[in-house]
């Protein structure tokens, strides 16, 4: 099956799109850059950011709200729009790991949902808290007929997987807050949903499970899904990517055009694309975005997380034991282009495998304490399991009180 978007110039041999539904949601978002040669994979280029409070505003704006023209593939393609109208009800959503703004609720409606006068079971008030703009991630189109609204148009922004809520309201309602990853977000089971997928497609969608997702899987075909990662703490970040293909920008192109659809330019002659889509809807709006990314301070861990003693004890196991690969301010080799082997770090190769430059990055540290699982196929459930990974692969030789310093200390990055 192939999609076209007005004009749609790919490089793609046509069998790699016969295999699998060309479905995805974001991992994150796109980013623009110097224009670069024909040969370079688009947003390799340096790039500086503007922070002048407009840019920031803007950029926020397209990182909430943009969905980049991709309500033509998620509404036109997937008829995602039809499955939510019928069938998901705010209390579906919720279990399914979409988040609900609180700001965006009028007082009215917040005191009758408090009151339980609102019925969270049906999918018109999905509807509704989508006309509100009240859903983060989705942007729908709400046209009211004969007092009755209905959902027409629906697209998905960089927030969806990027942006959690505090809860503050309830459960999966509250304030946003933007680049922490929503690792309650169950993509496999929302793509899952569309009348436009097979039950073999369903089948490797539902897999997934909450806060993972393959960004590759409508490329080659092959399921290794990834964690969602964080989207704070990245203006000191070389290559924002597990496997290092390029900076944020890169990513975050690739993202934009080939997993969220939106309406735009992406090329990487290492992995055979080249995606040219007439006109550009996503270019235009990117500066603005990336430094607003940039902007996000990692979160700071919260009063009584970790035991300080303790911490500082595990920084000088941190200090002997590890620094060799998480270098420098931002706690990774990386920023000097060091790549390493899935052998010499005992992780699975089968999703570097299928990547340009077949390796991992060594992952940044920052805000561990907000986003477990770790590693990046979430493979370490906790902090503890991480570094008894590293204890027993490289033989660091910890002691038990040495390895619940160290997790301390990471507790308190």
């Amino acid at each position: 099956m192939s999609i076209r978007f007005g004009r749609v110039v790919a490089s793609f041999p046509v069998h790699r799109f016969a295999a699998v539904l060309i479905l995805g949601f974001g991992a994150a978002c796109a980013t623009q850059t110097p224009e670069m040669s024909p040969g370079t994979p688009t947003g390799a280029g340096a790039a500086s950011d503007d922070f002048s409070p407009q840019t920031l505003a803007a950029g926020r704006q397209v990182f909430r709200f943009d969905t980049f023209g991709d309500e033509q593939f998620w509404t036109d393609t997937a008829r995602m729009h039809e499955v939510v109208q019928k069938s998901v009800s705010p209390t579906m959503a919720l279990s399914v790991g979409l988040k609900v703004d609180a700001d965006a609720i009028p007082a009215d409606v917040a005191a009758a949902i408090k009151g339980g006068k609102v019925d969270l079971n049906d999918p018109a008030t999905t509807v509704t808290l989508l006309k509100l703009n009240a859903v983060v991630g989705l942007n729908g189109t709400v046209t009211t007929v004969n007092g009755k609204d209905n959902l027409t148009r629906l697209g998905i922004t960089c927030a969806l997987c990027h942006s959690t809520v505090d809860n503050s309201f309830s459960k999966g309602i509250g304030h946003r807050k933007d680049g922490w990853p929503n690792r309650d977000l169950n993509v496999g089971a929302i793509i899952a949903l569309s009348p436009a997928v097979t039950p073999a497609q369903k089948a490797v969608y539902n897999s997934w499970g909450p806060g993972k997702y393959d960004p590759r899987f409508n490329i080659d075909g092959k399921s290794t899904p990834l964690v969602l990662p964080p989207a704070y703490g990245l203006a000191r970040v070389r290559n924002e990517t597990y496997t290092a293909e390029g900076p944020i920008s890169y990513w975050n192109a690739y993202v934009a055009v080939t997993q969220m659809h939106g309406h735009g330019n992406f090329s990487d002659p290492r992995l055979g694309i080249n995606i040219r889509q007439t006109p550009d809807m996503v270019g235009p709006k990117l500066g603005s975005l990336r430094a607003y990314q940039h902007s996000i301070e990692a979160p700071t861990p919260p009063a009584g997380s970790f035991d300080s003693e303790a911490s500082a004890r595990g920084r000088v196991v941190f200090n002997q034991n590890c620094v060799t690969c998480h270098v420098g301010a931002n706690n990774t080799d990386n920023n000097s282009g060091v790549l390493h082997a899935p052998s010499q770090t005992g992780q699975d190769a089968s999703y570097a495998l299928r990547t340009a430059n077949k390796a991992y990055r060594t992952t940044p540290l920052r805000g561990l304490w907000q986003h477990p699982p770790y590693f990046h196929d979430g493979s370490a459930a906790t902090l503890e399991d991480a570094v008894t990974h590293y204890n027993n692969f490289r033989r660091l030789g910890l002691s038990a009180a040495q390895q619940r310093d160290l997790v301390q200390y990471l507790k308190s990055l």
